[in-house]
Formats: C-alpha cells, structure tokens, sequence
C-alpha cells in the first residue's frame, strides 16, 4: 500500500500539467459580438417647461428613509419589505439565477472522479481456446475526467457569460420591485389618508345637515316654513349621506390594497392633522435622461439582458467549429486485489474525440437566427424601457408642476364657496333669498372641500411617482432595507469576467 502514494502524486502532477495546458488552450478567443449599448432613443434633454428645482436632491443618492420621513409610513414600508410576495418571489429569482449561473460556470472546470471497481467472472471452457472453463478476475482503481470540453471557440465560456448577465439582471430586477413596492406602498398610504380626510368632513356635513333637518322639521310643525323648504334640506342632508356611504366604501377598498401591498393588515391608522402639513417630501433635481441609465434598476436590467443575448450569439457561432473533448483515466488494475497496487498495475486511458456535425438539418444556422433575433428583441425591449422611464419622469415633472398650480386654485375656490355659503344663508334668514340659493351653495361647497383633498393627495402622488421613476435610492447602500429572502451578490470578479 506504501507504493501508492508515489504513483498518485505522480499522477497528480501530470493531471496539473494537462489541466494547466488545457486552461491556457481554452481561453483562445470569443465569437460573441462586440458588447454595444443602443443609443438613447429619448432626446438629451427634458422639455423646457418641465425644468425640475436645480437645487433639489438626487433622487438615487436619496434613500427613502430620508425621503419619506412619516414614521407611520415608514413602518408600513419596512413591513412590506419583508412581507410582500412579489417582492419575495423577485428574490427568490435571484437566487434560482444564482444557481442557474454556477451550474453553468462549473462546464469550465473538469469533472475529476475516483472509480473503484472489482468483478469476477466465469468462462464457459467451449468459448476459450483451452477448452476448459476459467474464472477471470479483474480489479481497478482509477482517477479520470469524461468528456471535458476544450473551449477553444469560448462556447462554454459565452454561455457562462450569458447565465451572469441573466444573474444581474434578475437582481436588477428585485431592486426594480423593491422600488416600485415602495412608491405603491407610499401611494397607497397617501390614499388611505385622503379618504379619511373624506369621510371625515362628509361626517361632519352629514351631522350639520341632520341638525339642520331636525330644525325645519320642527319649523314645518309649528307653520313657521313651507314643506318646500324641509325637501330642499332632506336632498342636502341625502347627498352628503350618500357621498358618505360611497367614500366609506372606497375608504375599505384603499385599506385592503394597501393590506396586500404590506403583507399583513395595516390597523387602524392613528388620527393625523391635514396630510399637506405633516407630510412634506424633499424636491427632487431630474438631472439628464442619460442619469437614468445608472439609476433606473429595470434600464439596468434591460442592458444585462442585452449583454447575455450577445453572449448567447456567440454560443451559437461556436457551434459552427469543431468540439474537442478529453476523457482519460490513471490508475491502477490487477487480477488480484491483493496485487491492485503493485509495482507494473500502472494503467491509463486517454480518448480525446473531436466532433463536427456534417449535416444537422439545419439547426446551428436556425439556432444562430434564434439568438440574433432574441438580440433584436432585447435591443428593442432596452429601448422601450428607456422611453418608458423618460416618459415615467416627464409624467411626474408634468404632474408636479400642474397640479401645483391646480392646488392654489381649489383653494381659492373653497374659499370663495365657503364665503358664498356664507353669504346665501344670511340673505336667506333675512328672507332676501328662497333656500334653494343655500341648497346649491352648500352643495358646492362640498364639492370644493373634497376637491380640495383629491388636490392634496395628488401632488403628494406625483412626488412619490418622481422619487420612484428617477430611481430613488438605487445608490444608497442602505441596510434598513432587508430582502424577503437573502440573495447572493455577484462579486466583481464574477461580474467582469
């Protein structure tokens, strides 16, 4: 048994030299296209009308923890970051990538494996020379590699290649979802508390307009006004009772979206002043379209989908040449175990084979056609995302700045309806003006008192959609944001190589 150890450590430096030798054969070249980002199919520049604050903040250096600073909303945030199942299954993608790419990556190295075997067999003495029957036995230990591919046309490599790209671009992807489930997560709070703001005024008209029922009721028994008049209050009071029942309704249906948003149910949210004056978010600079390109997890995406179907063409083109592989063993055999590691058992296999299909039909040309259209697909699906994101971004700017303007003049129309109010109810107790005057001013000051909130909350809406489309916090290394489930990063070697 001392004998083997010699032997194997001769065999191992030979392994190290063929294996050496075939490392440095297998990283002769790449047929994959030359990588190539499109050009930007969205102009240089955003409108002039849509020009952003120049002193704002830089949305992807802006983590959303600075930029939604509600704590009720920033723990609804952080519970959907753990709980939210799309967000979980994105992770979850990640890491079935993760495995997806080192399967691949282990074509490159050989499969080395120790084989041990032993048989014994007997002869039948009319099928041997000698006439009589034999038992033959034969033992073998061997070390070997099967069909290891020389990878001198980068096949296997592209395809490495091409399984990474995918890798980053599904964690692209997760940060895309994360993201989005923030901006969601944050519009949705922001709509639970616009329709308590709602129900909170249409309360309180429904109780002023039940008092004024009970009142003219009360005048109607005793002559002192026309039934005409407790109808025109009755239709008042209907209509705010009405607009309650439909925002209580609309009220649960914001609640369970947000409910699945987070994960979990949200409770009830504690009482909170006026949203425009507790909740005020950061203004935010847009930069240039091209900015996008590197905060935008869902353009980065894209650019890694690119780059793995230029890796997958040249996947394609190598199979064009021919394929070399080596499978071979060292070892020892003997007809008797206790000979197995003898001086003179020395023995060894070595078979490389070189394959190159002659006629296949038609499949490597229709496999390379298949790639290079996937390729067109990508550069498409690539430039559709960047006109998505510019137009996402101009939406948000365009949003911020009209319904800035909108907001002052909702207010100046509330005000003006609460003074026509006002108005029509003094003229009608000095008996200037017949009840149908207050009817409608009062109906619409309602109107312009929930306009007002709608208002509101919708200024508030687009600064959450701008945070989102500008890609907020993408360049933040932030630990408080957890993951549903933990993904493997790709490293910086596993990304350049």
């Amino acid at each position: 048994m001392p004998q083997a150890l010699p032997f194997f450590f001769e065999f191992s430096l030979r392994t190290a030299s063929l294996t050496l030798s075939a490392v440095i054969l297998t990283s002769c070249m790449s047929l994959a296209p030359a990588p190539e980002t499109p050009p930007l199919p969205v102009p240089n520049a955003w409108p002039d009308h849509l020009a952003s604050a120049a002193g704002g903040a830089h949305a992807g250096e802006l983590a959303w923890q600075a930029y939604f600073t509600d704590p009720l909303l920033q723990r609804l945030i952080e519970t959907a970051l753990e709980n939210n199942r799309d967000l979980r299954l994105a992770a979850l993608r990640v890491n079935e990538a993760s495995a997806a790419f080192r399967i691949q990556r282990s074509d490159r190295f050989p499969a080395v494996g120790l084989g041990v075997q032993g048989g014994r067999g007997r002869v039948p003495g009319d099928l041997n020379v000698t006439g009589r029957s034999q038992v033959n036995s034969e033992y073998r230990a061997e070390v070997g590699l099967s069909s290891w591919e020389l990878d001198l046309w980068g096949r296997v490599r592209n395809l490495e290649a091409a399984a990474l790209q995918t890798w980053l671009a599904s964690d692209a992807a997760r940060q895309a979802v994360h993201l989005a489930l923030i901006g969601q997560v944050a519009d949705g709070y922001l709509g639970l508390r616009e329709m308590d703001e709602r129900v909170t005024i249409a309360r309180q008209t429904v109780a002023t307009r039940e008092e004024s029922y009970r009142i003219f009721r009360r005048r109607v028994e005793v002559g002192s006004t026309s039934k005409l008049d407790l109808t025109q209050v009755q239709t008042l009071l209907n209509q705010a009772q009405t607009l309650l029942t439909q925002l209580e309704q609309a009220r649960a249906t914001q609640r369970h979206a947000l409910a699945l948003l987070v994960g979990a149910d949200p409770g009830p949210l504690p009482a909170r002043a006026p949203f425009d004056e507790t909740t005020v978010l950061a203004d935010l600079q847009a930069g240039l379209p091209s900015e996008l390109l590197v905060s935008r997890p869902d353009i980065i995406s894209a650019e890694h989908q690119l780059r793995a179907s230029d890796a997958n063409i040249g996947a394609a083109r190598a199979a064009f040449f021919p394929r070399i592989a080596l499978t071979g063993s060292f070892g020892t055999a003997s007809a008797d175990l206790d000979g197995l590691f003898d001086s003179g058992s020395r023995a060894w296999t070595f078979a490389p084979t070189v394959s190159l299909p002659i006629f296949d039909g038609g499949r490597r040309r229709a496999n390379l056609e298949l790639n290079e259209v996937r390729r067109n697909i990508a550069v498409s699906g690539y430039e559709k995302t960047v006109q998505t994101a510019f137009r996402e971004v101009a939406d948000a700017l365009s949003a911020r700045q009209w319904l800035t303007k909108q907001l002052a003049i909702q207010q100046i129309n509330l005000d003006t309806q609460s003074e026509r109010a006002r108005l029509a109810q003094l003229r009608y107790d000095n008996g200037s003006a017949a009840y149908l005057e207050v009817l409608d001013a009062q109906r619409e000051l309602l109107g312009a008192e929930q306009q007002l909130i709608q208002a509101r909350r919708a200024l508030l809406s687009s600064q959450v959609a701008l945070y989102a489309a500008l890609g907020g916090g993408t360049q933040v290394t932030s630990s408080s944001a957890p993951s549903a489930v933990s993904t493997p990063t790709p490293t910086s070697s596993e990304s350049t190589r």
